[in-house]
């Protein structure tokens, strides 16, 4: 639990429900407030703590801690709040399920600074906690084989690790992990990678990556586009079985 927001509410007579009702959320999202973990999203957050009375940093101390860039803490707000979580990846492995030399790799050879580097890999790890805690969500993961083929980094037991550590990813209980395999034909997942999240309250977002800055859409219209592109990609993956026999096979090819 997370005391300090537990007395909070206590001290300032609020409940689960009260708080929920003051800022338009549901009763549940409002009771996994005082979980390890689970932080408002950032239009509610200093909402909430005035309503209990404290500071920001005294209930999630974590918040101000923060390492990511600011145009991804929102989608980072999203995905500790989600029920269930799906995504595609074309060319990486996602960041929820890296290895720290996998993810400090991915960031190397650019214009980021040795302490900028250090920072992002934190707060990439950080970000896994959500696939072991208490109600994890599901995480529905598609990606290209030739995610599993391409060489990140000089050594080639980054990608065994790397790959070891998606397969013991895949055993976690909330976790499905989905091959679209090399020889499958040109498919819309082509167009680059995308995640959807689904919320407590019944909310879907969407999260669109680019070499720029990412988007996080939730109009109807443009959810609709990402739904149909994800089902048309999860229908060219493999099936779970026959996917970790390709995880497998690939796994072993970088030993």
């Amino acid at each position: 639990m997370n005391h300090a927001v537990v007395e909070a509410m206590a001290l300032a007579g609020q409940t689960a429900e009260s708080l929920a009702e003051h800022v338009g959320v549901h009763p549940k999202t409002a009771a996994r407030w005082a979980n390890p973990g689970h932080v408002p999203q950032g239009r509610h957050r200093l909402k909430v703590a005035n309503l209990l009375g404290q500071e920001v940093d005294a209930l999630w101390p974590d918040v101000v801690r923060r390492r990511e860039p600011v145009w991804f803490r929102r989608w980072v707000d999203i995905e500790r709040e989600a029920t269930t979580l799906r995504g595609f990846e074309l060319a990486w492995v996602p960041g929820l399920l890296q290895t720290e030399a996998y993810a400090r790799a991915t960031l190397a050879g650019g214009v980021l600074t040795a302490d900028e580097i250090e920072d992002l890999v934190a707060a990439r790890l950080d970000r896994q906690a959500i696939l072991t805690r208490d109600r994890a969500p599901l995480l529905v993961v598609v990606l290209d084989e030739g995610v599993l083929r391409r060489r990140v980094g000089d050594d080639r037991s980054l990608m065994a690790g790397q790959l070891a550590h998606l397969l013991a990813c895949a055993e976690l209980p909330s976790v499905q992990l989905h091959v679209v395999p090399a020889d499958a034909p040109s498919y819309p997942g082509l167009d680059g990678p995308f995640s959807l999240a689904d919320l407590p309250e019944g909310k879907r977002v969407g999260h669109v990556d680019s070499a720029a800055e990412a988007q996080i859409l939730d109009q109807p219209s443009a959810l609709v586009r990402l739904e149909r592109r994800w089902e048309r990609i999860r229908g060219e993956a493999l099936p779970r079985g026959r996917s970790l026999e390709l995880l497998r096979e690939a796994a072993a090819s970088w030993t």
